[in-house]
């Protein structure tokens, strides 16, 4: 099962000068158990804007760049590739950015998006999720607190 996962605002925001928007720490926690153990498949941007490797995860970077190679990294230059070099995964994720997400959408099994209830500006979407494509299965409201920003859902779409 081919899983991307995201966080987007209600404009489908999902970052600007390849940062994020916002902070939501539990949303990074539920990244952070979803993900764990799996390959995470992403752009080179997306790559660059982490501090330095997630631990525990298997990262597989799209990139056209013919010379680039992270230490302990996995480089391919297109999906096709990263979900070949993936398939020991029963679970791999698609984590990003908006140019892989778009890809992404044509191959996934599921999403789990976070819905950032608000308008933000931003640079980089997410896709627009067709509903006649998708199920969504479950939802989950968080009301905004003194850590999170804004109020925001978990959201699980399957493919119909």
């Amino acid at each position: 099962m081919i899983t991307m996962i995201a966080a987007a605002a209600e404009n489908n925001a999902l970052g600007k000068d390849n940062d994020l928007v916002w902070h939501l720490p539990n949303d990074f926690k539920r990244f952070k158990q979803l993900t764990t153990g799996h390959f995470i498949i992403m752009g080179r941007k997306t790559f660059e804007s982490f501090p330095k490797l997630l631990p525990n995860r298997t990262h597989v970077i799209i990139t056209r760049q013919k010379d680039y190679q992270p230490e302990n990294t996995i480089v391919v230059n297109s999906l096709e590739k990263a979900l070949e070099v993936s398939k020991e995964d029963k679970q791999p994720f698609i984590i990003g950015g908006g140019e892989i997400y778009k890809l992404g959408l044509d191959v996934a099994d599921a999403i789990e998006l976070t819905r950032v209830h608000g308008t933000v500006e931003a640079d980089t979407f997410f896709p627009e999720i067709d509903e006649s494509k998708w199920d969504l299965v479950k939802e989950e409201f968080h009301p905004k607190d003194e850590r999170h920003d804004f109020d925001f859902s978990y959201l699980t779409y399957h493919r119909k």
